[in-house]
């Protein structure tokens, strides 16, 4: 393990923070929320499989005020870890640009989260998690785990398996969803996506990148109304633009953005084809060229990083999103607010000494009937140091509850053929999503997933 020492303050003893994926582009902003939160830290481990990365991230954090670890040793990273951070991206870039390209290839969408692309991007990662929630049981069975590993809501899963409520899965699109939504509705949603939920009552529903916005509650009266019935404060948000008025007041909601792939999947595909160069493929050119100048000039790090964040966020959506991406949204942060107020929610320090309202990744328990208790939904949740508990919300439509269960099932089936290797589970899953919608492309991606025969 190499220490990364920077001009600490005096501190007392605290917790010990281990990120999983450390070498990660966006783990700084997870180091640099955590430094603000108030957090009483003693250290912060990184590790990662590729030791360059981590001596980039690291050298990117030299100058901020935490204690850093880097290790490529995953029990020495575990051990004594109060607070696990996991932002894995199993396969690297390389593998998401696989994903999405042999998905294009067969004319099916291809992402990294949604239809072919998640399914083949939890193929290879559920292994790994299941993998490292079973040694973090046995080196760090107290620990809280906060994931943010893709898919979120099938690597969530997929822990709580072993870990049960100890892991919580973290994603910020729909928190961003409901400060956009405030906004429109001329409700401030303040300066934090972590403290929005504590301002307004979000009536949302879902599972990871397939969810909805119901309602929309302040001092009482629901707002969600008022807003959908005004085209024009519809069309102020970016899902009014994306979406049309049209279609959120014809399904008395707002969708997540990432259902545009499901809405609208015959424009999706042609825009993402009319791009010539996939997410994926956009995202991991600005990486290589930023790790490369930052592991030539050290020096550099920290500047290099910072324009090679602001350019990912500017970019973001950019395939399917029309015009220049909000500057509040960017300003109110994104995954890394949402975990580290999940954080300090679970540990006592969000400077307050008082519970959150999060819209998280957590086992459904009794909210939906439909699914098993087991199955991870997204939805609004009490978050304190006993955990993470789903608050009441208003049944799904038909409709919304129809999506999810397929959805669901074919998240399933994948962590069965990832689990045991079975070719049947890998082409139910292929087969069903409805973002694949042909049984050729079907056979292809399961055999492609890397299924061994049952």
């Amino acid at each position: 393990m190499v220490a990364h020492r920077a001009s600490l303050p005096d501190r007392v003893a605290g917790v010990r923070v281990t990120i999983l994926g450390g070498g990660g582009f966006r783990v700084p902003l997870i180091c640099r929320e955590l430094a603000r939160s108030g957090l009483a830290v003693d250290e912060v481990v990184l590790f990662d499989v590729v030791p360059g990365r981590l001596g980039v991230i690291a050298g990117v954090l030299a100058d901020d005020h935490l204690l850093l670890r880097t290790t490529t040793d995953l029990d020495t990273a575990l051990r004594g870890a109060d607070l696990i951070f996991a932002a894995l991206r199993v396969g690297g870039l390389d593998g998401r640009v696989r994903d999405e390209r042999a998905a294009l290839d067969l004319g099916v969408l291809g992402q990294e989260t949604v239809g072919a692309g998640g399914l083949a991007c939890a193929a290879r990662a559920v292994p790994v998690v299941d993998a490292i929630a079973r040694r973090i049981a046995e080196l760090a069975s107290q620990a809280w785990v906060v994931s943010m590993t893709n898919p979120a809501g099938i690597v969530t899963e997929v822990m709580a398996a072993t870990l049960g409520s100890r892991v919580i899965g973290v994603c910020d699109s729909p928190m961003a969803l409901v400060r956009r939504a405030c906004a429109a509705a001329g409700v401030d949603p303040g300066p934090s996506l972590a403290r929005l939920a504590d301002r307004v009552e979000a009536d949302y529903l879902g599972l990871n990148h397939l969810g909805w916005l119901r309602g929309l509650r302040v001092g009482g009266t629901d707002l969600l109304p008022g807003l959908l019935a005004d085209p024009a404060r519809l069309l102020a948000m970016e899902e009014g633009r994306l979406f049309g008025a049209d279609l959120l007041q014809a399904l008395g909601a707002i969708p997540n953005e990432y259902l545009y792939w499901y809405y609208a999947q015959a424009e999706a595909l042609r825009d993402v084809m009319a791009a010539h160069r996939t997410r994926g493929e956009h995202v991991r050119a600005r990486q290589e060229t930023f790790y490369a100048a930052a592991a030539a000039a050290p020096g550099q790090a920290p500047r290099l990083w910072a324009a090679a964040n602001e350019e990912r966020n500017r970019s973001y959506f950019a395939e399917l999103r029309s015009g220049e991406r909000d500057a509040a949204d960017v300003a109110a942060g994104g995954y890394e607010s949402i975990a580290i107020g999940l954080a300090a929610a679970l540990t006592g320090g969000n400077g307050r000494g008082g519970p959150a309202r999060l819209i998280v990744n957590v086992p459904n328990g009794t909210t939906i009937p439909a699914l098993g208790p087991d199955a991870v939904i997204e939805t609004v949740c009490q978050v304190d140091g006993r955990g993470a508990v789903p608050l009441p919300v208003s049944p799904p439509s038909d409709h919304e509850l129809g999506l999810m269960c397929l959805v669901k099932s074919c998240e399933r089936a994948i962590v069965t053929a990832a689990l045991t290797g079975s070719r049947p589970a890998a082409l139910r899953a292929f087969a069903l999503h409805p973002l694949v919608a042909s049984l050729g492309a079907a056979r292809t991606l399961a055999a492609a997933a890397g299924a061994p025969a049952a």
